[in-house]
């Protein structure tokens, strides 16, 4: 079968590999679409989180054996050890992740546990499928955002900051959710998705700020824009440097929470979401460009998301 395969540092390439081999409790999914994460583009360039050769691929859905149109949940947690215990599967201290420790969805089949395949709706369209990952993201990081918060700034325009954009327009549909970004297509994006206001940075005073970027400059944006008493929320992981200034942060009593993935439960509000999701930010390419289209995308990252449609899907 055709894969997109993590071949070495900073390159990725379209093989024939072998036919994935279920174990006990796995499935084998028939890959309809699978989206290319930001984390992806400038992982490769850093090995070591995820290692070749490697099948990438987190985002994706398709179809069971039986026929069924399924999503699939890529973190696998342990459910026993102490974080699990307290109800953060997400941060399971030996969680692993389709995709990263295992074959993910840039191929045209993939093997997962039975455990990790939510279904979707029949009418959902795979484009809409697709960004359910994404968006459980989003739900995660709008649950760490305090509830009384009326105005919320985004750093960040990609995929998950366009996701956070979405699902705050959901849950708090009246309040002030400004976008920053520094890409005019990406704020363009966010405009047309229901920004109160967009600009390359945040302008004001903030009750709560989400960063989905994850570099120094940005992660210490997020805390210069918040009101003494705010909370950042940070979800990007461009880089491992805060950039922050520890002493402003003390003393204007601001909160920095981190943000990593979803619960079950946030997965599964995800899919219910996804119906109602705009996706004219995405665009679709078919599989056997994958690499093409991926290497694309880390020398100019323009797309908000780029969705990857496997043979049979084509048309879907």
């Amino acid at each position: 079968m055709r894969a997109m395969v993590f071949t070495r540092t900073g390159v990725v390439e379209m093989l024939d590999i072998a036919e994935p081999e279920p174990q006990d409790g796995e499935l084998v999914i028939d890959v309809a679409i699978a989206g290319i994460c930001g984390s992806e583009l400038h992982g490769i360039s850093q090995p070591g989180f995820r290692v070749p050769p490697l099948v990438m691929g987190h985002e994706f859905a398709g179809t069971t054996p039986d026929g069924r149109r399924v999503v699939v949940n890529p973190i696998l947690s342990c459910g026993t050890c102490p974080t699990c215990s307290i109800g953060l599967p997400n941060v399971c201290e030996s969680r692993r992740i389709v995709g990263v420790h295992l074959p993910g969805g840039f191929a045209e089949r993939v093997a997962v546990p039975e455990a990790s395949v939510r279904d979707v709706p029949a009418d959902l369209t795979w484009g809409r499928a697709a960004v359910i990952e994404p968006l459980a993201n989003a739900v995660h990081a709008w649950n760490l955002v305090p509830s009384s918060a009326e105005r919320v700034g985004i750093i960040g325009a990609g995929a998950i900051g366009l996701a956070c954009l979405l699902a705050g327009r959901t849950f708090v549909a009246d309040r002030v959710i400004d976008v920053a970004d520094t890409s005019p297509d990406r704020r363009r994006d966010a405009e047309q998705l229901g920004a109160t206001r967009v600009g390359e940075a945040l302008d004001g005073q903030y009750d709560a700020v989400i960063e989905a970027v994850g570099l120094p400059v940005t992660r210490a944006g997020s805390v210069t824009a918040l009101r003494n008493g705010g909370t950042a929320v940070w979800l990007g992981l461009s880089s491992s440097d805060s950039g922050m200034d520890g002493a402003a942060l003390v003393r204007g009593e601001k909160r920095v929470v981190g943000s990593f993935a979803y619960t079950p439960d946030e997965f599964d509000r995800a899919v219910d979401l996804a119906a109602g999701v705009d996706t004219s930010w995405t665009t679709v390419h078919p599989l056997e460009a994958g690499a093409d289209v991926f290497m694309s995308l880390m020398a100019t990252p323009s797309t908000a998301k780029a969705l990857l449609v496997t043979k049979g899907y084509l048309d879907a």
